[in-house]
C-alpha cells in the first residue's frame, strides 16, 4: 500500500460556503507510478448501508468543488471516495508552469483510478462500488468498463468526454496533429479553445458550465480563497493524449469492449464536450445507455435544482436496478 505521510497534510478548504460533510478523511497517496495524489473519503449518511460511491472528476476540476454533491449521495446510503487527478487540484503536479493541465498519456489516469481502487477504496470503503464519473472522468471510468468488469457494479457518467466538436481532421487526425507537435518539442505549450476560460476569469452570462448563479459564484470563491487549486489551458500533450483516448471511445468496436453497466447523461445546451458523441455511443452500446438532460449546460452536478433533481432521479433509479 502505497499511503504518503505528509506532516503538512492533504489540507482541503472548507468554509460556511461550502462546508465539507462531516465524517472527511483526507491523505495523500502514491499511484503505482509514484505520482503523490490527494485523496478523501466519507462514511454514509443516513439511512441503510448502500455501498461506495466513488466520484471521478472532470478536467481542471478538484475535492472541494464536490462538496455539496458528496454530501447528496451520503443522504442516499453511501460512503463516498474521490481524488485529485494527476496535474491538478493538490495532487502533484506535473510540469514546471503549474496552471497548465499536462499528462504524458491518458492511460497515466487509469493508473490513478488503479492505484485509487487498491490503496484506498478497497481496504477502507465498504462494497458494492459504484462509479460516477463527470466529464474527463467520464472517459475514464468508461475505460475501467472495458479494463476491469469486476471493478464497479455500475458506471454513471456525467457529461462524459468521448468527443469534442469535430476538428477539421477529425478525431483520430487532431491526436496525430497534436501528437506530431508534442514529439517536436512542443508538448508543454499551453493549447485552449476559445470557449475554455479558467473558471476564476469566466463571468457568470454566458459562462459554458452551469445555469445556476449561486454555484457558480461558489466555485468562483472557491478559487478566489485557494488560488493554487485551479489550471487553466491543457497542454499541447495532454490535447495529445486525450484526443487519442476519444478516438478510441469512437471506434466501431469500442461498445462492445464495455462489459459494466453503464448510463450516461448528457446536457442538451453542452458547449465542452459534443453531446452527439455520447448520443452515438449510447445508441451503440449493448451493456449502456443514454438520456439527454433538457435545458443542462456541462456541469450537471453544478447546475440549478431542477436540473440536479432530474440527475438524481436518473442515478437512483439506475443503481436500484437489478443487474
Amino acid at each position: 500500500m502505497n499511503i504518503v505521510v505528509d506532516p503538512h497534510g492533504p489540507k482541503l478548504a472548507s468554509d460556511p460556503a461550502n462546508p465539507a460533510p462531516e465524517g472527511m478523511r483526507a491523505g495523500l497517496f502514491r499511484t503505482g507510478d509514484g505520482v503523490q495524489l490527494r485523496y478523501a473519503i466519507w462514511p454514509k449518511g443516513v439511512g441503510p448501508h448502500r455501498g461506495t460511491v466513488c466520484l471521478l472528476q472532470g478536467r481542471s476540476e478538484f475535492i472541494e468543488k464536490y462538496f455539496e454533491t458528496i454530501a447528496d449521495f451520503r443522504a442516499r446510503g453511501f460512503a463516498v471516495a474521490t481524488f485529485d487527478w494527476r496535474g491538478q487540484g493538490r495532487s502533484e503536479r506535473l510540469i514546471g508552469n503549474r496552471k497548465l493541465g499536462h499528462v504524458d498519456k491518458f492511460a497515466d489516469y487509469w493508473c490513478d483510478l488503479k492505484s485509487f481502487h487498491g490503496d484506498i477504496l478497497l481496504p477502507d470503503c465498504p462494497p458494492p462500488y459504484y462509479l460516477v464519473g463527470h466529464s474527463m472522468g467520464g472517459l475514464v471510468g468508461l475505460f475501467a468498463g472495458v479494463n476491469d468488469r469486476l471493478m464497479f457494479e455500475r458506471i454513471f457518467l456525467s457529461a462524459p468526454m468521448i468527443g469534442l466538436e469535430p476538428p477539421p481532421f477529425g478525431t483520430a487526425g487532431a491526436a496525430r496533429i497534436l501528437g506530431a507537435l508534442s514529439f517536436a518539442g512542443l508538448g508543454h505549450l499551453p493549447l485552449q479553445r476559445r470557449q475554455d476560460k479558467p473558471a476564476s476569469r469566466m463571468s457568470f452570462a454566458g459562462n459554458p458550465l452551469t445555469g445556476d448563479p449561486r454555484r457558480f459564484a461558489r466555485t468562483a470563491a472557491l478559487l478566489k480563497a485557494q488560488p493554487e487549486l485551479e489550471i487553466g489551458a491543457p497542454t499541447v500533450q495532454w490535447a495529445a493524449a486525450a484526443f487519442a483516448a476519444m478516438a478510441a471511445a469512437q471506434r466501431d468496436e469500442f461498445p462492445g469492449r464495455v462489459q459494466a453497466p453503464v448510463l450516461m447523461l448528457a446536457a442538451a445546451r453542452d458547449r465542452v464536450v459534443w453531446t452527439p458523441a455520447t448520443e452515438a455511443l449510447g445508441l451503440r452500446m449493448r451493456t449502456g445507455r443514454h438520456m439527454v438532460v433538457p435545458g443542462a449546460l456541462h456541469e450537471l452536478f453544478m447546475e440549478s435544482d431542477a436540473i440536479r433533481a432530474q440527475v438524481f432521479a436518473a442515478f437512483d433509479a439506475f443503481i436500484t436496478q437489478q443487474s
